[in-house]
């Protein structure tokens, strides 16, 4: 069993252990349920990047720290500095690029909270196995009063449909597992003390497969997702330059309901 370095300190990381063909991921920000700063981010890309060309690992298998989220969004101080707030979704969009299109099969391990940045990385993924409990969604209506990018919301329509989108983004509100059990959006819904057991099991069958038409298979549909992705630039700056964006985030930090003016 070996280890990718991630953090010598205890600030917020990404932890991976490569364990003989499986790379196990942890998103490690428990006191924050796991929300996502910039170098969590940025440690993201570069596992998955080392994880592309490692010839030894077979599968992925991402999950969070402790049982309150898998991932419940970005880390919102991060916005206060904030110059350009849409080049932010963008350089996010090439990070989620190198987990969408890992060569290997992936499997998110979700318990809790999978929101905003945390359901994306869920979609990301090729498989989802949650507890019954797990909530998901995108409630930024509702929190921050942003957008996503054109790239994102194809993932999201190929894997949810545009119907469930439309609800998650348009009313903020959060779904529960079983319900997305039933889109087909989660492989298997577990009991917390048998999630792990039943995504390794999920690892050992795919790492038996072959790789190479794993590879093609994902990779191809990976394309087909992206293939189109209308030029949607203008909409993003829009709302990341708005009055509505910077009183979402002030809000979000102050703990107070914001007051959307719609400018």
């Amino acid at each position: 069993m070996s280890q990718i370095p991630t953090s010598s300190s205890s600030a917020p990381c990404l932890n991976c252990v490569i364990d003989g063909q499986i790379a196990r991921i942890s998103f490690n920000n428990p006191a924050a349920r796991n929300a996502m700063t910039w170098p969590m981010y940025e440690q993201l890309k570069r596992i998955c990047d080392e994880i592309a060309i490692n010839p030894l690992v077979r599968v992925a298998i991402f999950s969070g720290a402790g049982d309150k989220a898998f991932v419940s969004g970005s880390d919102i101080e991060q916005f206060v500095t904030l110059k350009e707030n849409e080049a932010y979704e963008v350089a996010v969009d090439a990070i989620f690029h190198s987990l969408q299109h890992l060569p290997i099969p992936t499997i998110a391990v979700i318990q809790g909270l999978a929101v905003g940045s945390g359901l994306l990385m869920a979609t990301a993924c090729d498989f989802r196995i949650s507890t019954p409990d797990a909530r998901f969604g995108i409630p930024v209506a509702r929190t921050l009063g942003n957008c996503l990018s054109p790239t994102n919301l194809a993932w999201l329509a190929a894997h949810l449909g545009v119907p469930t989108v439309k609800r998650m983004l348009l009313t903020a509100e959060l779904i529960k597992a079983p319900e997305l059990t039933h889109h087909g959006f989660l492989y298997q819904l577990v009991e917390p003390e048998e999630i792990f057991a039943a995504a390794d099991q999920l690892a050992h069958k795919m790492a038996a497969l072959a790789p190479i038409t794993q590879k093609a298979s994902k990779v191809s549909l990976s394309r087909l997702i992206e293939s189109g992705v209308p030029d949607c630039e203008a909409l993003m700056r829009e709302t990341y330059n708005s009055a509505d964006f910077r009183e979402g985030v002030n809000a979000f930090l102050e703990g107070r309901p914001p007051q959307w003016r719609g400018k």
